[in-house]
């Protein structure tokens, strides 16, 4: 493609695409119309955007430090923080769309940002595990972390490498461009699955307990955790938050520059909206307030490597830390008889 790119009053032919090395602004021979996103980024909503996200890592962080919920606090803050990043640069294009600078800011944070935020996601069952029965999960629940958090990662570096590539390919290299596209949309077909097994997962540990509940079979400090009004709470919020995140991916399966990112309602909607309400959720609703147990965890945690791996006589949680309670279970399981692949 020709680094030289002239228009044709005479057609009503789209104008060709070119390159951010010639266009630094908006002008007869780039028009707004040859960007990637093809227009004006709206100011207000994108603010708006931003100034969420931006409000959302602040209570995170805060709330992180004050309950000590280590892991889930940092994972879902540093999503925020790169979706304030994205949405910034997006106000910024509103200014001037051909800023190359605010373009890759906007393909790397947007694309990068979600992946985060399912870690935190994926974190959560463990704990729900733990608190309420153990010998009910079909693996050990501190594996939960183990196998989704890695698979997230492979995804993020998918989606990074995709990112990359994308926003380094200018329009004189369009080869490289597609070659970004196909990355990334590898690793949010990547993320689909994981995000849809663990959706399965959890179904299935839910159904597994529901019944076990209404057998009678479960004790006392389950019934309790089962039936805690702030704990279903907290469980309705992660669903929530799951759902908008499998509705986002929608419109990046197309990959950079797809239809439904050149159209900024759907693309506020799907990309913008559908992330922000699941930070919102989890930062109204975070587990060291209505999941006490979960932050206790973290917290012990903590504590044991700060201390060179060495228990620190605090107290227990309401069912211990990760290897009390599933040794609890497995007593819990040999004492009653009960086989948890038949629940």
């Amino acid at each position: 493609m020709s680094n030289i790119t002239t228009t044709n009053t005479n057609t009503t032919d789209p104008p060709h695409r070119i390159s951010f090395r010639l266009c630094t602004e908006v002008s007869p021979s780039c028009p707004v119309e040859a960007t990637v996103l093809g227009y004006y980024p709206n100011l207000g909503v994108n603010a708006f955007l931003a100034g969420a996200f931006g409000l959302c890592t602040v209570g995170l962080v805060g709330s992180g430090l004050w309950k000590r919920t280590w892991g889930y606090s940092a994972a879902l803050a540093a999503g925020c923080a790169l979706e304030f990043a994205g949405y910034v640069a997006r106000a910024l294009l509103h200014g001037n769309p051909w800023d190359s600078g605010a373009f890759q800011t906007q393909i790397c944070a947007i694309i990068l940002a979600p992946t985060l935020v399912c870690m935190a996601v994926y974190l959560t069952l463990k704990h729900a595990a733990l608190s309420l029965a153990p010998q009910l999960s079909r693996v050990r629940p501190r594996l939960y972390p183990l196998v989704f958090v890695p698979a997230d990662v492979s995804c993020l570096v998918l989606q990074a490498i995709g990112g990359s590539l994308a926003a380094s390919a200018g329009y004189d290299r369009p080869e490289l461009l597609l070659a970004g596209d196909r990355v990334i949309i590898a690793g949010i077909a990547l993320q689909c699955a994981v995000l849809a097994f663990f959706g399965v997962v959890c179904a299935d540990y839910f159904l597994r307990v529901r019944r076990w509940v209404a057998s009678g079979r479960a004790d006392a400090q389950a019934l309790a955790t089962w039936n805690d009004r702030r704990f279903r709470m907290f469980c309705y919020a992660v669903a929530g938050a799951y759902t908008g995140i499998m509705i986002r991916i929608a419109e990046m399966a197309g990959g950079w520059g797809n239809p439904i990112m050149q159209d900024e309602p759907s693309f506020i909607v799907l990309e913008g909206f559908m992330i922000v309400i699941p930070v919102i959720l989890l930062t109204v609703f975070p587990p060291g307030i209505l999941f006490p147990a979960m932050a206790e965890r973290e917290a012990q945690r903590f504590r044991r490597n700060r201390s060179g791996g060495k228990k620190t006589p605090t107290p227990p949680p309401p069912r211990g830390d990760d290897e009390d309670d599933e040794a609890r279970g497995q007593a819990e399981r040999k004492e009653k008889n009960v086989d948890p692949v038949e629940i």
